[in-house]
């Protein structure tokens, strides 16, 4: 493979520290971004010439664009970007502070919005690229104290899922990765908020083990691991959607799947279809969201749960000279 340019936003430590290093282990140049580049020296020094350092703050649009502008510039364009830069948030719902949610949400899901926007034009242009989303387990299972953290997460899983299909005959890649505990120091940069009595036996407990157990929890993560492994995949040009990393986030999403399957399962009902003598149940109808996707996604792109179950026989008809809805 020839020799790429990436650019890895919050990369001064971390899981993007990681991913910067392994990039450049492997030949590649790196455009690397923290709130002030001062803290990106290190990295400049040891690679002066596969470096490009930038000061760029997610919550701020302006400096996003002009990063990417400018790492553009620098090497004719960005072939991966690596949306690494992210905010925790420990506090339960009804402890949230207006500021530090939406800050958390600036950061983790608009400024990754803003900075997907800005890069997509440029390979759009070369039909090709790729653009890694780092996620998390809580972008797919939610917990005590982490609510807003995993609610911004949902969002940006949600948000790679459909980007994935808009650019996929652009030639564009698009990975989500979902790590579980890894020692990438989050746990220190979690914004946090007062207390609430009431929460001592939830969220806090959980607060509790992610403060006082951070060896338990984040010490079987290797960040340097999981970046060599990403750095290999985007080698390969054979990635998934999304990926789970780490033996709990594994363990954690596929106990939530089966638990989510099983209550849908028990609690299927469709408004059209007879009625079951429990009162309850009843055969679920056709989804013309389903059917939407089967006609335009690619082969092997079309499943959907909802189409393995035994539909009612007749699905609810739009009327004729009205628009169906999704």
């Amino acid at each position: 493979m020839s020799t790429q340019t990436w650019f890895i936003t919050g990369a001064s430590s971390g899981l993007g520290a990681s991913v910067a290093n392994a990039a450049l282990r492997a030949g590649h140049r790196v455009a690397v971004t923290a709130r002030d580049k001062v803290r990106l020296e290190k990295l400049t020094e040891a690679h002066p010439d596969a470096v490009l350092p930038l000061s760029m703050d997610l919550t701020k649009p302006s400096e996003i664009k002009t990063a990417i502008t400018t790492a553009e510039k620098w090497h004719g364009g960005i072939d991966v970007l690596v949306n690494n830069a992210a905010l925790g948030y420990l506090a339960a719902i009804e402890e949230g502070e207006e500021q530090n949610i939406r800050t958390l949400f600036d950061t983790n899901v608009f400024g990754v919005a803003s900075t997907i926007r800005a890069v997509l034009p440029g390979m759009r242009a070369r039909a090709s690229g790729t653009i890694i989303n780092v996620s998390s387990l809580n972008g797919v299972v939610s917990m005590p104290a982490l609510g807003y953290y995993s609610a911004s997460k949902h969002a940006l899983e949600g948000l790679t899922e459909a980007l994935s299909q808009e650019v996929a005959p652009l030639g564009i890649k698009v990975l989500s990765i979902q790590p579980g505990g890894f020692r990438t120091g989050i746990v220190e940069r979690n914004l946090r908020s007062p207390k609430i009595d009431a929460y001592d036996p939830t969220a806090h407990a959980v607060m509790g083990m992610l403060l006082n157990d951070k060896d338990g929890v984040y010490a079987p993560g290797d960040p340097d691991r999981m970046a060599e492994i990403l750095v290999n995949l985007v080698k390969s040009g054979d990635m998934p959607q999304r990926l789970s990393m780490g033996a709990d986030s594994w363990d954690a999403i596929m106990a939530m799947l089966d638990e989510r399957r099983a209550e849908y399962e028990q609690w299927k009902i469709c408004p059209t279809a007879p009625i079951s003598h429990d009162g309850l149940k009843a055969v679920p109808c056709r989804s013309r969201l389903c059917s939407f996707r089967n006609q335009v996604l690619p082969t092997g792109d079309s499943s959907c749960v909802y189409d393995d179950w035994p539909f009612a026989s007749r699905a609810p008809k739009t009327p004729k000279g009205s628009s169906s809805s999704f």
